[in-house]
């Protein structure tokens, strides 16, 4: 069945391909966030633990509406992990053991996450995207919440 939303086919594969890599960075550190909720230790344990369940959730929910753009553009999700990995920046593996290490982990990933959604925007802006604009957005700002929250916590 043929999309006429008003932008090309050309434009909304560019523009799901941006937004598969928000995707992608965004299930990547979902994961790792998941995997160090589980495996800290310390005497922070319970601060650092809830912090981490809050992010991962927020995380886990912004997941299934940045797919959706995705699917809304006209494009197939990912539908593996290895398909996933294939667009993300960052590495899910959670191999930091020490408590400020994992933090600081978390802190790069969510800034770089922060990168590829202002990537992505800029994208959505040249072809004339509000409707992506607007889904990103509002991630953007979460994610750059998370870092300032993760960066308060280094001290």
């Amino acid at each position: 069945m043929t999309q006429s939303t008003g932008m090309d086919k050309a434009k909304r594969e560019t523009m799901a391909e941006a937004v598969t890599r928000v995707l992608a960075d965004t299930y990547a550190l979902y994961f790792k966030t998941h995997a160090y909720h589980w495996n800290v230790t310390g005497p922070r344990f319970h601060d650092l633990h809830t912090l981490f369940e809050t992010q991962y959730n927020e995380m886990w929910t912004a997941t299934d509406e940045i797919a959706e753009r995705v699917r809304a553009l006209g494009v197939k999700a990912p539908s593996s992990y290895a398909a996933m990995d294939k667009f993300a920046e960052i590495r899910s593996e959670a191999e930091k053991s020490d408590a400020n290490d994992m933090i600081a982990d978390l802190l790069a990933g969510h800034e770089q996450v922060a990168a590829t959604i202002r990537a992505a925007l800029e994208s959505a802006a040249g072809h004339g995207d509000d409707a992506t604009a607007d889904v990103l957005t509002p991630r953007l700002t979460a994610h750059e919440k998370m870092a300032w929250m993760l960066r308060s916590t280094l001290g």
